[in-house]
């Protein structure tokens, strides 16, 4: 078994921490994230429901870039 489960368990915990802090220090200013237009929101009676398909869109792009950016750099 050549794989390297601990390398991935360490970035893992990495992300983890820095998305921690991210959201420590800058959590009120990130209250527009997921309410984006083209997020939908239904709510009727005691029914909510929520999909928050742009802010998905946003974070897929923007961990796309940050993947692109390592491979090229590393």
């Amino acid at each position: 078994m050549n794989y390297p489960l601990h390398k991935w368990l360490i970035g893992i915990g990495v992300i983890l921490i820095i998305t921690g802090i991210i959201y420590y220090f800058f959590g009120n200013k990130l209250n527009w994230l997921g309410k984006l237009p083209g997020d939908i929101r239904y709510e009727s009676g005691n029914t909510k429901v929520y999909f928050p398909i742009v802010t998905m869109i946003l974070i897929s792009l923007v961990i796309n870039v940050v993947i692109w950016l390592v491979r090229k750099f590393f």
